[in-house]
């Protein structure tokens, strides 16, 4: 079977970590006998220097052809690149917001998992990991506050910016639809995150997901408000399954879980429409830092594309087999830098870079 994927390599490190996680695609295409072509697409500060536009028509339409699309990174350093002394509109996110509304993909999944060779990087005591954890962010992507109408301007004299925060009753239904399909193949379970103590928005979503919540007796439903979330987050991560939540919380509390897990270079996610298309990409950033110099951790991005197999391709099998080879390169105590433990352990473990990784996870998949 072929699949055509749509590659937005981006910026900073983004090349690097899309070429590990191709090098693990054509794997998986040689041992289970698939192919795997790819169609490579501007977006974000490489296409501003090429277009003027951080995401033109074209690539948008590039994107539509494809079965899926991989994405690195993109966007610079905040302070010293000359992408962000362009306009907002123009700016390298705001190609990536165009896109995920221009797709329509609504849903974004991301997984936060804590692999037990790795809880020496886990920021939380051993007491509050416990057995470790496992759970699924499902952040709705394309309402609410960051999509809203917004405007600065002078009002009686005063520079006034102003933010608007809408959902309807359908987005708040199809993303919380997914939820509970996600949590009736997990632990059926679902914490949904709102403010509804303050915010109108808040309250029609508590509303809705409670209507949906009819649908799934099987799963159970928790109402959490998103600054407990945030707590628990840190109090007691095992708790959680899966945490159903608007666009700025889901922003919010995804970095938070990825952390505790160790490092956010491990963390993947989907943002996937009402079809099987969907873009996969790692939940950390460019790291404009560290580019070029070999040592970005490529996990991420490989699992991102294991996810691609699962839920764009439904290739289980050959998803099962990515994650089961990352976590045997973990086993055999192969780390890049951002998960190398204390120094007192660093003994026992060998330090590879970024192309490495990629090397030793693609020898394991069988």
């Amino acid at each position: 079977m072929n699949y055509q994927v749509g590659v937005i390599s981006g910026d900073g490190i983004g090349p690097e970590v899309v070429r590990e996680a191709k090098k693990v695609l054509d794997k998986v295409g040689q041992v289970f006998g698939h192919t795997f072509s790819y169609d490579e697409i501007l977006m974000g500060g490489v296409s501003i220097d090429a277009t003027g536009m951080p995401l033109t028509e074209e690539a948008i339409a590039q994107a539509q052809k494809a079965d899926a699309v991989l994405m690195g990174s993109i966007g610079g350093n905040t302070s010293t690149s000359p992408w962000y002394q362009l306009p907002p509109q123009l700016r390298p996110e705001a190609g990536l917001l165009k896109l995920r509304k221009s797709l329509n993909l609504f849903a974004n999944l991301r997984p936060a998992y804590l692999y037990g060779e790795l809880k020496e990087a886990c920021p939380l005591r051993d007491d509050i990991i416990g057995d470790g954890f496992d759970m699924m962010i499902m952040r709705e992507l394309t309402g609410g506050l960051y999509f809203g109408n917004r405007v600065t301007e002078e009002r009686d004299g005063v520079l006034t910016a102003e933010d608007t925060l809408t959902y309807n009753e359908n987005e708040i239904r199809r993303i919380a639809k997914r939820g509970f399909d996600i949590a009736r193949k997990r632990r059926k379970k679902v914490t949904s995150v709102d403010k509804a103590n303050v915010l109108d928005s808040s309250r029609l979503w508590r509303k809705v997901v409670e209507e949906v919540a009819k649908d799934y007796p099987d799963v159970a439903l928790e109402h959490m408000l998103v600054d407990n979330c945030a707590m628990q987050l840190v109090k007691d991560p095992g708790q959680f399954d899966v945490i159903l939540t608007e666009n700025m919380f889901g922003d919010i509390l995804s970095d938070e879980a990825s952390m505790v897990t160790g490092s956010i270079g491990m963390l993947s996610s989907a943002s996937l429409n009402d079809t099987k298309f969907g873009l996969y990409e790692p939940s950390g950033g460019s790291a404009p830092d560290i580019a070029g110099k070999g040592i970005a951790n490529p996990i991420a991005t490989i699992l991102s594309a294991a996810m691609m197999l699962r839920y764009s391709f439904d290739l289980d099998r050959e998803a099962d087999a990515v994650e089961r080879a990352v976590q045997q390169v973990l086993k055999e105590n192969y780390r890049t830098i951002d998960i190398m433990p204390q120094e007192e352990k660093k003994a026992s473990v060998t330090q590879v870079g970024t192309a490495k990784m990629g090397d030793l996870i693609a020898e394991r998949i069988k």
